[in-house]
């Protein structure tokens, strides 16, 4: 078994506890939050004492707590994450509705920061301490500081209200229209992503800076081989491995932003579903979310220490 192999095996085993603990700890949170399910499933009517207890009692809600949280694992176990008490239909079906549009927000917002950030902590390294590595600076500082909201708000008054370059709001599908879902994502995916941007242009340069004032970079070049050979092929992997790890925790940023960015800019994603689930007092779909949203955030994750692994040859060399 290749070292490579081992320590994806290592990770994936060591999910399991971390899935249990958020299953744990969502389900603890929700259970003691001041939502009352059956008063949620009564709103607007005027349920008696007998009512209210009819509907616990159907719904498992009366039952010891860990009985309660076996029930729910072993739905879980089954894609079954609950029923609720408003629609009284599936959450799993209202999750994966908002789904893919959270994802696309998501990734779109990604690959914006991602080539943001290696543009900007490249070109910044290279020309250190002069005119360019200045503005690049100054501008991701500005971005560091930066909320995704208030960006939001800025991009729809004047690049969607005064200039009209793209709608204020709304969803088309890509099924329909290519050039009117880039138009609605655009605006939302800048405002989810310039912060995150912002934040590894920095580590970016930081990384560069350190690797080219290594002995092997003035090595090469001196041998003759030209700088951006030498800076494409080993110092901007080499560079990779710490912007890759932060990246890993700012996908959670991303995935909580989306909540805020949907909010705003009205589209039906898992962010207006969970919103609309708390106004209206619904527990289920805001569990579902929540969970669904967490368990993105460990994939994620997974992916990125995949990654980490193409991109450090001596963390497989240690495992070894």
């Amino acid at each position: 078994m290749t070292a490579v192999v081992r320590i994806l095996l290592r990770r994936i085993v060591l999910l399991v506890p971390l899935t249990l603990g958020i299953v744990l700890f969502v389900f603890l949170v929700m259970r003691f939050s001041d939502v009352d399910p059956a008063s949620a499933f009564f709103q607007g009517a005027n349920p008696t004492a007998e009512q209210l207890r009819q509907f616990r009692e159907e719904n498992g809600l009366l039952d010891p707590l860990p009985v309660r949280y076996f029930a729910f694992v072993g739905d879980l176990l089954h894609g079954d994450l609950g029923t609720s008490v408003l629609t009284r239909g599936e959450v799993a079906d209202q999750v994966l509705t908002a789904l893919p549009l959270t994802t696309q927000l998501t990734f779109l917002g990604l690959g914006i920061a991602v080539v943001l950030s290696l543009l900007g902590g490249l070109t910044a390294a290279v020309y250190r301490d002069r005119l360019p590595d200045q503005i690049i600076r100054v501008v991701s500082l500005t971005g560091v500081a930066a909320p995704g909201f208030w960006l939001a708000l800025l991009m729809i008054q004047y690049l969607a209200v005064e200039l009209g370059w793209f709608p204020a709001g709304g969803y088309i599908n890509p099924a329909d229209s290519f050039t009117g879902w880039l138009k609605t994502m655009t605006l939302p995916a800048l405002a989810l992503s310039l912060p995150v941007a912002a934040q590894l242009t920095r580590i970016v340069r930081t990384s560069m800076v350190e690797e080219l004032d290594k002995d092997y970079v003035r090595t090469a070049i001196g041998s003759g081989l030209p700088p951006r050979v030498v800076v494409g092929r080993n110092v901007l992997r080499n560079a990779l491995v710490n912007p890759l790890t932060v990246l890993g925790l700012r996908v959670g940023y991303l995935l909580g932003g989306a909540v805020v960015i949907e909010t705003i800019f009205s589209l039906p994603g898992m962010g207006k579903l969970m919103i609309d689930a708390v106004k209206n007092g619904d527990p289920a779909v805001v569990q579902g979310v929540v969970l669904t949203t967490a368990f993105g955030f460990v994939i994620v994750n997974l992916v990125i220490d995949i990654l980490y692994l193409l991109v450090n040859p001596r963390l497989r060399d240690s495992a070894a």
